[in-house]
């Protein structure tokens, strides 16, 4: 079984001017339309209820966000340090349009040119599976990721879901991973998938 057994904020940042130095080829990015879950995943991934803050009002936060996570296999006993990437909601329409231009446009150079990103987690409500921005941000990635970068999808709040559209999702997306936060449902998954893909493997 792998677990993060550590983790730890480590800085904010509004670009990736101030993004912190790494040497390493580590991190893993979520980044999400506001309201999906992301904060809520990431403190249901590290087993910490207010590692990430999550914002009662859509689309306030507008740093990048960093943690120290320490994965371990808990059959071998190896460790692998990691830093997880919260980056900004995208897409909330509230936000000032000469705002919301200037935060989107260092979003999207920050997602291209930060290369010690090794997976971009892009997590899409399960209710809304077919929204243009999410498909906008799929194909934006699939152009910039390079050979030795992953894209994880990771469709959220699928306890919201009753069986037979859980079934149709899953049908739709099988290579997708599905969770449920309050649930804990697909968590343990995640945490394995992106241990094997920061070792080097293509799970």
């Amino acid at each position: 079984m792998i677990e993060i057994i550590e983790s730890a904020f480590l800085t904010s940042a509004p670009t990736i001017r101030l993004a912190p130095e790494n040497d390493f080829q580590n991190e893993i990015a979520f980044m999400a339309r506001s309201n999906t879950g992301k904060s809520s995943l990431l403190n249901t991934l590290t087993q910490r209820k207010s590692l990430a803050k999550v914002s009662s009002t859509p689309g306030k936060t507008r740093l990048i966000n960093y943690f120290d996570v320490i994965f371990m296999d808990r059959e071998s006993g190896e460790k692998s340090s990691a830093i997880l990437v919260d980056l900004p909601g995208f897409g909330y329409a509230k936000v000032a349009k000469s705002l919301k231009s200037d935060w989107e446009s260092n979003l999207t150079n920050f997602i291209s040119e930060r290369k010690q990103i090794r997976v971009f987690v892009h997590l899409i409500d399960c209710r809304h599976p077919d929204l243009e921005i999410d498909a906008s941000v799929a194909q934006y990635l699939s152009e910039i990721c390079t050979e030795d970068q992953h894209i994880l999808q990771v469709y959220t709040k699928i306890d919201k879901l009753n069986q037979k559209e859980l079934s149709v999702l899953k049908n739709r997306f099988p290579n997708a991973l599905m969770i449920s936060n309050s649930k804990r449902k697909g968590v343990d998954k995640i945490v394995s998938v992106l241990y094997g893909m920061l070792k080097g493997g293509n799970e």
